[in-house]
C-alpha cells in the first residue's frame, strides 16, 4: 500500500468506540440533569463504564461533552421521525414524535443550566435547532395531511412552538402531562376537521 494512499484514508470509528461515546453521552445527560454543570467527569466516566482517558479522548473538554449531549438529543429526534414515518400510520407517527419532542424539552430543561455554562453561551447551539427539526416535523405533518388522517393548517414549527410554550409557561412536574394533553387536543381537532 502506498504512503500516499495511507495518508488519505479516513479512519472509521471502531464499534466499541462508538458504544463508549454513546454510553458517555447518556451518563452525562443523567449526571448533568441531577447535579448540574459541576458534575464530576470522573463520575460520568464511571457511570458509563469507561476510564477517564476514554471520556477525554471523545470529549476533550466539558463544553464539548455538554454540546454533544444536546446535539445527540436533537439528532435522535431527527432519526425518530423517519423511523416512525416508516412503521406507523401518519397520525400515530406524528403523535409519537411529538411525545418524543416533549421528552427532548424535558431533557433540555434538566440540563438547561448546564447548557448556559457553555463558553460563548448556549445561543449558538440553540439557534440551529429549528432548522434541524423543521424537516422531520414537516414530513410528519405532510404525511398526516396527505393521508387524509388530519387537516393541520398551522405551520409545523408553530406546532412545536406551542408545545414548547407549555414547557416554559408551566415548568414543574405537571407540564409534561399538560403538553401531552395539548398534543392530543390539537390532533383530535385536526382529525375532526377532515
Amino acid at each position: 500500500m502506498s504512503q500516499e494512499f495511507r495518508r488519505t484514508q479516513v479512519r472509521q470509528p471502531r464499534a466499541d468506540g462508538e458504544r463508549n461515546r454513546a454510553r458517555i453521552i447518556e451518563a452525562a445527560k443523567q449526571r448533568f440533569a441531577e447535579q448540574g454543570a459541576g458534575a464530576a467527569l470522573e463520575q460520568i466516566a464511571r457511570d458509563a463504564g469507561v476510564g477517564i482517558g476514554t471520556l477525554y479522548r471523545h470529549f476533550p473538554t466539558r463544553d464539548v461533552l455538554i454540546e454533544a449531549v444536546y446535539r445527540h438529543e436533537v439528532d435522535a429526534l431527527v432519526v425518530a421521525a423517519g423511523e416512525l414515518s416508516a412503521k406507523e400510520p401518519p397520525i400515530e407517527a406524528l403523535r409519537a414524535w411529538l411525545a418524543l419532542f416533549i421528552e427532548f424539552l424535558d431533557t433540555k430543561q434538566g440540563i438547561g443550566a448546564v447548557l448556559d455554562t457553555l463558553i460563548g453561551g448556549s445561543e449558538p447551539l440553540y439557534s440551529g435547532t429549528p432548522a434541524q427539526l423543521s424537516p422531520p416535523i414537516d414530513l410528519l405533518v405532510s404525511r398526516a395531511n396527505e393521508d387524509g388522517a388530519a387537516r393541520i393548517e398551522i405551520a409545523p414549527l408553530d406546532l412545536l412552538r406551542a408545545i414548547a410554550g407549555v414547557a416554559t409557561i408551566r415548568p414543574g412536574a405537571a407540564w409534561k402531562r399538560q403538553a401531552l394533553a395539548l398534543v392530543d387536543l390539537m390532533l383530535r381537532g385536526a382529525q375532526a376537521t377532515v
